[in-house]
């Protein structure tokens, strides 16, 4: 990768707070070389408040020709591109951004298809399932939205944000395929229960989950990238149970970004 990088080479930035978890610089560096692309990815740390000033700034770089988004800049990305997918507009949240034509930006949001992929890729059949979803944030809107498409008969939703879990399910129960209603950290009666929050990623973090309740026929699901096999992930193995990790979903997600930034 290094023997191409020159001031030709097109930039792909990662932002998010904190940024030092993400797999994203390397393996979609990686998936562009594989393409035949002369491009990188770069972490950018960024702290919510310079945001804003940040992204008109690089939105200046005319080398810079896409940005993937990271926690917690999910929904204020949206709001900053001029266009975006039907998917990203229902969640009002992108994951993935790439130039307009005019120079504006396009977003996209991966994390739900890729997860619910990465779910079924391990044995995880959703349909008619009872599944419950800890976090309303960006990527736990974008699962729940395809926990829903997938075709669970339920989704309890756990997110301790009142307002932006109950819009959440507001919208969802909109949709008319499946009941959506507010949730707990109980996995009990579910048949799914996953962590879509980053607790778990520190130690002495408490669960996210009540692992108490998980039993051996459930599905149990964790989106954090650090640890590789989380706490969550860890106790649901020793009790028997089928598992899905956030590095399972950066490998579908990273399909599906690096495609999408191919595109343009």
């Amino acid at each position: 990768m290094l023997e191409t990088l020159s001031g030709a080479t097109r930039v792909h930035v990662i932002v998010g707070d904190p940024i030092s978890q993400v797999k994203s610089p390397f393996g979609v560096t990686q998936a562009f070389e594989a393409h035949g692309r002369d491009a990188v990815c770069i972490p950018a740390h960024v702290a919510t408040k310079d945001l804003r000033q940040w992204f008109e700034g690089v939105s200046l770089a005319r080398n810079v020709d896409g940005v993937i988004v990271t926690v917690p800049h999910k929904f204020d990305c949206h709001a900053w591109c001029a266009t975006s997918s039907p998917r990203a507009q229902f969640l009002g949240a992108v994951n993935t951004i790439r130039r307009n034509a005019d120079g504006s930006w396009h977003g996209d949001m991966f994390d739900g298809l890729g997860y619910v992929t990465a779910m079924q890729k391990h044995g995880c059949d959703l349909q008619g399932k009872r599944a419950l979803l800890v976090g309303a944030g960006g990527a736990g809107s974008a699962i729940a939205h395809s926990l829903v498409l997938a075709g669970v008969s339920a989704l309890a939703i756990h997110d301790e944000n009142v307002e932006r879990r109950e819009s959440l399910i507001a919208r969802l129960n909109s949709l008319q395929m499946g009941q959506v209603f507010t949730g707990s950290s109980s996995p009990a009666g579910f048949d799914v229960a996953i962590n879509a929050t980053p607790v778990g990623m520190r130690d002495g973090d408490p669960a996210p989950i009540d692992v108490d309740g998980i039993t051996a026929d459930m599905f149990i699901g964790c989106v954090i990238t650090v640890p590789e096999v989380p706490p969550l992930i860890a106790a649901a193995r020793a009790k028997g149970c089928k598992t899905s990790t956030g590095a399972d979903m950066f490998v579908q997600v990273r399909e599906l970004m690096v495609n999408f930034l191919l595109e343009a």
